[in-house]
Order: structure tokens, then sequence, then C-alpha cells
């Protein structure tokens, strides 16, 4: 069983019933429209009712325009363009829309993406010395770049205009007033007094600036992108919309940028959640060949996908590549290669997925060897910093972030190979990893990163005084309850408002992802219906069938299976579950996926 949890029921709302009737939709979907925050009905129509007309203007990015404009000099002018980007999936689709935006409009673009074990996160001086050499004139990074002080430096000294374009966190000038808090999952007010790099723009949706700020601070690399792409579609023409050529190809490019949303794990809010409706529903069509051989290597060909496609299935494929080798096969994929190429290479990136798989397995065997052995399985412990001999450093990020799933604490996994350690962190909400990592800074080579993931580099040496200082940090700002694993649930249901028409309803809810998850329901004191039984290849789940009055469902309980022998037939539980659809011999019936369960008083 996995750590409990307390359960966090949302009060019944009166309001839902009146909200059900104006929207036409079951008091259970008023009622999580309402937990959202949502509760004029025109908003709720606009959010059941995703329009890309809601996107932002792009000129509404601090820097934006200015860097459009050069863009589209550039372009004219038939002058070598190099787009530096990062080596996930957030900076790979980054990358292939303004590389796709840039050649469509006439340009002369090529692309570099630094390896991320030889070269580690971001700009770095040596490549940008080796581009200046093979005749770049222009250098625009995307996903990274914005605390990339030397780098730029070295770019203005070779005669090489540099545009940064990014979303994470930037630097602060030495005794910048009104820091935010370590543990605030969101911009509190204050002064800000960022320290940029000195280049010709840096576009970035949470700088300062003369007008509004951005309205979608959470907006990702891949997002950042797309918007540089429209202003630079709209400089070209001259006018205040793009032509219609442009205009399809920025449709378009919602799938590669819903792809980063997705896969950044940014707030599904607002913009964000538009960009990646649209783009989930854009992918199945998208002329990329690269898209379609990724899409057909999962086995998804010609279905309709879902923010679980691509965080779990998609995004791990052409994260692989990077993590155990170098992305430029990668964005390849995504840019320049024919049809027989990208099967080549979908064909690469699933085996690279195999190994990583395998990699990972043991790495997180060993992490939590390490958790046990060292007593850190505790309530007392409020984070965890791991280090290991041997570690590959391109897969410990996704183990850090299991071993934030098991227990429930800040997690940084530390590849020490050498005299250098590379780091990479995952957190719980309320915890600013990024924040946290600078209050540590000190021990640390070079660090960067968001909210809820980060890397870093430092000393071998250094690893232990880091691991204190991270700890002690965390303990100071971490309070007991942010510790404790919540389960959020929307409502508690009868099991005879589960039906076929309510999952359809709840499925308009989507794309899930954070800030804007999956509903979670609750049933109070369920009848076992007959003795659950073990399933899956080593017995970890759990299949059972409940009942409440007249009406039983199927349930399916992942990494339960250790609950059978205390389930009989006449047992009472308390269920928290997603509600599904399931296909099976040409019928479609619903089924719960428990999420966790409790033993009815009752029993």
């Amino acid at each position: 069983m996995r750590r409990s949890r307390r359960w966090n029921i949302a009060p019944p709302l009166e309001s839902a019933g009146a909200l059900a009737e104006r929207l036409r939709v079951s008091p259970l979907v008023a009622q999580i429209l309402l937990n959202r925050g949502l509760s004029e009905p025109q908003a709720c129509q606009d959010f059941l009712r995703p329009s890309l007309k809601c996107l932002h203007e792009p000129s509404m990015i601090p820097n934006l325009d200015r860097a459009a404009q050069r863009i589209a000099q550039s372009i004219r002018d038939k002058e070598k363009i190099v787009i530096y980007g990062d080596y996930d999936v957030d900076g790979i689709t980054a990358t292939a829309i303004l590389w796709h935006a840039i050649r469509t409009l006439g340009g002369v673009v090529d692309f570099y993406i630094p390896h991320r074990l030889d070269e580690g996160y971001g700009l770095n001086a040596d490549a940008i010395a080796q581009l200046c050499d093979d005749g770049a004139r222009l250098i625009v990074t995307v996903d990274c770049g914005v605390t990339a002080i030397a780098p730029a430096r070295l770019a203005r000294e070779r005669g090489v205009e540099l545009i940064i374009t990014d979303h994470h966190e930037w630097r602060e000038k030495e005794g910048s007033a009104g820091r935010r808090s370590a543990s605030s999952l969101n911009p509190e007010p204050r002064t800000l007094d960022p320290d940029l790099p000195d280049c010709f723009a840096v576009v970035h949706p949470r700088l300062p600036g003369d007008g509004p700020a951005y309205p979608n601070p959470h907006l990702c690399g891949a997002g950042v992108a797309l918007k540089l792409a429209w202003g630079i579609g709209l400089a070209m023409s001259g006018a205040n919309r793009v032509d219609a050529a442009f205009r399809e190809f920025l449709i378009d490019a919602t799938a590669l940028a819903a792809l980063g949303t997705i896969a950044d794990v940014v707030p599904l809010v607002g913009e964000n959640r538009n960009l990646a409706h649209f783009g989930l529903g854009g992918l199945r069509a998208s002329k990329l060949v690269g898209l379609q051989a990724l899409i057909a290597s999962a086995g998804l060909t010609g279905q309709n996908l879902d923010s679980f496609h691509v965080g779990f299935l998609l995004a791990p494929r052409l994260n692989a590549c990077g993590r155990m080798g170098h992305t430029q096969l990668a964005v390849e994929l995504l840019t320049r290669a024919d049809a027989a190429r990208a099967q080549e290479i979908a064909n690469y990136l699933e085996q690279q997925n195999r190994a990583r798989q395998g990699v990972e397995k043991k790495i997180l065997e060993q992490a939590i060897k390490q958790v046990v052995s060292n007593g850190w399985d505790n309530e007392n412990q409020s984070a965890l910093v791991l280090g290991g001999e041997g570690w590959h450093a391109g897969v410990i990020g996704i183990v850090a972030s299991r071993i934030v799933e098991r227990f429930h604490r800040p997690t940084i996994m530390v590849a020490l190979n050498g005299g250098l350690g590379q780091g990479s962190g995952r957190s719980i909400t309320g915890f600013h990893l990024a924040r946290a990592l600078t209050a540590c800074g000190a021990f640390l080579e070079s660090h960067g990163g968001h909210e809820m993931a980060a890397g870093l580099k430092l000393q071998a040496n250094r690893f232990e005084d880091f691991r204190q200082a991270f700890c002690a940090h965390a303990a100071s700002v971490l309070e007991p309850e942010m510790l404790q694993p919540q389960l959020r649930i929307d409502c508690l249901a009868d099991l005879r408002q589960l039906t076929p028409a309510l999952i359809g309803e709840l499925a308009r809810l989507g794309p899930f992802g954070p800030s804007n998850r999956r509903p979670v329901m609750a049933c109070r004191d369920l009848i076992v219906a007959a003795a659950p039984r073990r399933v899956g290849k080593s017995g970890d789940h759990l299949q059972m069938q409940v009942r409440q009055g007249e009406r039983s469902l199927k349930c399916i309980a992942f990494g339960h299976g250790d609950l059978a022998e205390r389930l009989t037939p006449g047992s009472r539980v308390d269920l928290a579950f997603e509600p599904a659809l399931n296909e099976f011999n040409g019928y479609t019936n619903v089924e719960l996926e428990v999420k966790d369960m409790q033993f009815a008083e009752s029993s």
C-alpha cells in the first residue's frame, strides 16, 4: 500500500443544482466546475467550449514584438538563424515550432541542442563560440537562456545577436527587494529586479514590462515559441493579421505546442488548456510525418489522443533520445525528416525508451533502498537528497518523480560520476524547487528550473553539505500538513449517478493536468459483491465488484492487490475513484478506477 492519504472532500454547494440546470449538465459536473472556481454561467460555457479566440495577443509578452521584428529582418536578408533549444520535450517542440515557422516564411534556419550529459542544461560558451564560427548571424534560444549571463556576453563580443526566449526562473540582482517565499507556489507581488543577459531581447511571459502583466504566467517554452512564431508572421505581413497560409501553419503548430505544454507539467488552465485542447485534436490529423511516425510507434494511430497519451506514451519516447543519447534525433524527427527517415528515428526512439525503462527501474530500486536504509522514510524527514555512483544522469529526473510519488517529499537525485555531480529534482505542491536551490546556491556550481522541477550541478565533495542545507531549508518552510499526501475529492456520489452520459460530460472538462486534474469522486458504504481477485502479471492489482442498492459496478484498483485477502463478499468499503468507460466484446460499461480505499466504519 502507498503512504496513507487524507481525504479532502469538497463540501456540496447549494448553487450546483441551479448551475446544472442553466448549463444542462449533471449536478456532479456543476459541482466540479464550482470546485474549479467557475461560478458564472458564461465562464463555465467558455470552459466547456474552448476556443482559439481566447489566446492572448503575442505582443502582450514583454519584448516579443522587438524579437519578432529582428527575426523577420533576418528572414528577409537571408541571414543564417540558429535556434538553440533545450533537450526536453518542451525544448524539442519549441525548436520545431520556430524552425517550421522560419522555413515557412522563407528564412535560412538551423538548430542546435546541447548534449544532456556532456554539456548540461542551457546556453554554454563553447556552443556559442562554435555557432559563431559556423556562420550564425542570429541565435534564438527556446526554453532556456534567461540565466545565461556569460554566454550572452560572448555572443555580443563575437558580433552575433542573441534573442532569448524562456519561461524559467531568472536570476535577481544582489539585494533585490521583495523576494517571494520559497514555499509559495504562485508568484506574490514584489519589486522585480531581474539580472538578465545582455542581448538583443529577452522574451519571457513573466518579465516586468511597461504594460499590463501577461495574463498567462505559466506559458511553457513551446507556448512562448508559438507566440513568437505568430509575432514573426505579423511582422512579415506588415498587417494586424497573418496571411491564410501562415494561419494554417499556426493552427497545425498547436499540436507541437500541446506536446510541450502537457509534457512540461504546467497548469492546464486558461490559455494553456485551450492550446492543449486544440493541439490534442490536431495531433491525429497532423501533416508532420515525424509526428505520425511517433504516434504509430506508440500504437496510437487513428485514436483520439488525450493528455494521458502525451504524458505517458508520446513524451517519454521523445525524451528517451536525450536521456540515453542525444536529442538532435528527436528534433530531426519533428523538423526535416522525410517519411523513411522519420520511421527510422521513431524505431530508434522506441528502442531507447525500452532501454531507459530498464535503467530507470534499477536506479529506482537503489534509491528506495537508500531512503529506507538511512531511516529517511519517516514523518520528520522534510526532503530527500539521494546520490549514487554510476547513476545515469539522463533518467534520474524520472526516478525523482517516482520517489516523490512514493514518499511525498521534495526529492533531489544526484548522479555522482567522477568529481562532478549532476542532479535533477521534483517537488510537491507548495514547495518552489527552483527558489529552494537558489537558497542553497552556495553549494552548487549551477542550477535552474521552476516550481516543480529543476536541475543542478555540484562538486561531488560538496554533496553532503548540499544535502544537509537543502533538507534544513525544506524543514524551515514546509508545514507538517504539506508533507501528508492528500487526495482531493470533488464530490460524493451514488453508484446510480455513474452513467455513460456522465462520463461523456466529465470528458468535456479536459484536457487534464496540473490545476485541472481528473475529477475524483467518492462513494460511501459500498458492499463488496463477490470475492475480489488479484490481477496483473505479479498480482499487484485488485479487481472487484461493488454494490449499492440495485446498482453494481466493476472496479480496478492498481497497486492494491495486497488488499485481496482483507476483502470478502459483504465487506463494506468507501472508495475514491475516477469513473471511466470500459469497452469489451462490443459492450461499453462504466468502471471505477480506484484511487484509494477505506474500510467503512460500519464494517
